[in-house]
């Protein structure tokens, strides 16, 4: 066998395992900066929506194209006026738009205006909202306002919203109004109003995102008046986490803000950022410019393949 045969049969593997490493490498620094991107001040809050049996699971469409959860917030006006009915509902995420109850932002009030029409219910004019939601409410979350799956005519299956629900008003003619959320308190500055998505007259769809989908106070309509056969309507108030305080914040008091989080919270709020651009400012580099510097699959193929070729003319 001659040398050039022989050290193509033992390059080859060699060849095909340093491809394979260098391909292994760059996709961990990929994922790596992506983890370091999504980081937030407050854990993902997961509460399954109540299955039939449960004693919170109220009633579902035989269509399948609703489902209605006990909502200890839920009330009839007296006297009963007609079929109008409604929602208003509250939905807080961290910086990564995922649910939270606003552990990490305590003795902080949510404020929503509502109007006359609905001065009856004991939780609106206004209604208000107590941060965290585990500490003041029995039911913190009552609704799955948003997402779907395929097991269920609406939702994804997962509690996201704080609501009171409304029924008893005219189904021709009644209204329901509100007013923009004003937040208040110890962390007011940390949580933003990213808008309000607003649906009337027909089923909840769900099959929306909270916070591409918000929409500003003006747009969204303010309210809603019922019409015949088209007597519901919801709004779902959007509220996230600032990113400045998982980033360090680059306010006035964003060290000292980053700092009161990691003790208080346990989070490593000096790490993390939104929407990856904060970390990435301060390394100066993002994900792709990881894998750019490291020398690619490609390259390192490339420089096997000529060794291979020049053995093999040689032999």
């Amino acid at each position: 066998m001659s040398n050039a045969k022989f050290l193509l049969r033992f390059l080859v593997p060699i060849a095909v395992a340093v491809a394979l490493l260098v391909g292994a490498l760059a996709v961990l620094a990929v994922a790596d900066a992506g983890a370091q991107a999504t980081n937030v001040t407050e854990e993902e809050y997961v509460e399954e929506a109540p299955e039939p049996g449960d004693p919170y699971f109220e009633a579902a469409a035989e269509d399948g194209r609703w489902v209605s959860y006990e909502n200890p917030r839920d009330e009839y006006r007296n006297p009963y006026l007609g079929e109008g009915s409604g929602k208003i509902c509250v939905t807080l995420r961290n910086e990564a738009g995922e649910v939270i109850v606003g552990e990490s932002v305590p003795n902080t009030t949510v404020t929503v205006p509502t109007g006359e029409e609905i001065e009856w219910h004991s939780h609106a004019d206004p209604m208000t909202v107590r941060l965290p939601l585990t500490e003041h409410y029995e039911r913190p979350l009552d609704a799955d306002q948003f997402g779907t799956t395929e097991d269920l005519g609406q939702g994804d299956g997962y509690m996201d919203s704080h609501c009171i629900e409304i029924h008893g008003l005219p189904e021709d003619g009644g209204t329901v109004e509100y007013g923009e959320a004003q937040v208040e308190g110890e962390h007011a500055d940390r949580i933003e109003v990213v808008g309000y998505v607003q649906q009337a007259h027909d089923t909840w769809d769900t099959d929306v995102d909270p916070i591409e989908d918000a929409e500003p106070y003006e747009e969204a309509g303010g309210g809603w008046t019922y019409r015949p056969n088209e007597s519901h309507g919801q709004v779902v108030v959007v509220l996230q986490l600032d990113g400045d305080e998982a980033s360090g914040g680059d306010g006035p008091d964003g060290d000292e803000a980053s700092g009161d989080a990691s003790e208080d919270d346990g989070t490593d709020g000096a790490e993390s950022g939104d929407d990856g651009s904060d970390a990435d400012d301060a390394t100066g580099e993002t994900g792709s410019s990881v894998v750019e510097r490291m020398p690619g699959f490609g390259v390192a193929a490339a420089v096997v393949a000529l060794a291979l070729v020049a053995l093999a003319r040689r032999g």
